[in-house]
């Protein structure tokens, strides 16, 4: 895990929907990494957010340089790539449960030229995602029930962390739900090195100290020191 890079990226959900591009603007200089979108149907899950087209918008307002995770809690994800990929997503991360074919979906995103990002629910056992981790970039353990957000983080879901970083050291970990310094520890023991962070982040007065608590959290427990007194 020492050579994975640790990665923060705020989820804009939580932030001022009436100015995406001047809150993303203001989460990217206070050192984020990337920006997590998360895209909601209203099918997949019991809420709505945003789709494509302010995806694209977004994109028009910032530099391409910036990374689109773009999280999508939607029944039949396969519709939606061709759309996300021209919206300008960088990476199309799906839901497990969603499709029964998920090497179709896979094999889509990747001819879209995005990478991918498989995603599995709190109540589906991690071992669901095995047969695909060959084939993507990156597998997201959620730690709360996707659909809404400011819910409290699942510190049950970190053996399914613990699992998939012994059993594949080199594999970016993502983890999306409560995340804030007062449980950081507990998901960078676990081996994720990839965290969304929303609330924690968006609503803080000093975002920038927040994102470098949680960067310094998977640094220290990458290198095996644990907690620093």
């Amino acid at each position: 895990m020492s050579s994975l890079r640790s990665l923060i990226g705020p989820s804009i959900l939580n932030a001022d929907l009436a100015d995406l591009a001047g809150e993303s603007q203001r989460l990217l200089q206070s050192g984020a990494d990337y920006l997590h979108l998360d895209v909601m149907d209203g099918h997949f899950v019991p809420n709505i957010t945003f789709g494509a087209p302010v995806i694209k918008s977004l994109r028009q307002h910032l530099s391409h340089d910036v990374y689109f995770d773009v999280h999508m809690m939607v029944a039949e994800p396969e519709r939606w790539i061709q759309d996300i990929a021209a919206a300008g997503g960088n990476r199309f991360a799906f839901h497990v449960e969603s499709t029964d074919d998920p090497m179709r979906v896979i094999r889509g995103i990747k001819e879209a030229k995005m990478d991918v990002g498989i995603v599995v629910n709190p109540k589906t056992p991690v071992d669901k995602i095995f047969p695909y981790i060959g084939s993507v970039d990156m597998a997201l353990i959620m730690t709360v029930e996707p659909g809404f957000g400011g819910q409290k983080f699942m510190t049950d879901m970190m053996p399914k962390v613990e699992i998939l970083r012994e059993k594949y050291p080199d594999l970016d970990i993502e983890v999306d739900g409560g995340l804030s310094p007062v449980n950081i520890d507990v998901a960078a023991k676990a081996g994720a090195n990839c965290i969304v962070a929303g609330t924690s982040v968006v609503k803080s007065e000093d975002p920038r100290s927040v994102i470098e608590t949680l960067r310094n959290s998977v640094n220290r427990w990458k290198r095996g020191g644990g907690q620093t007194s």
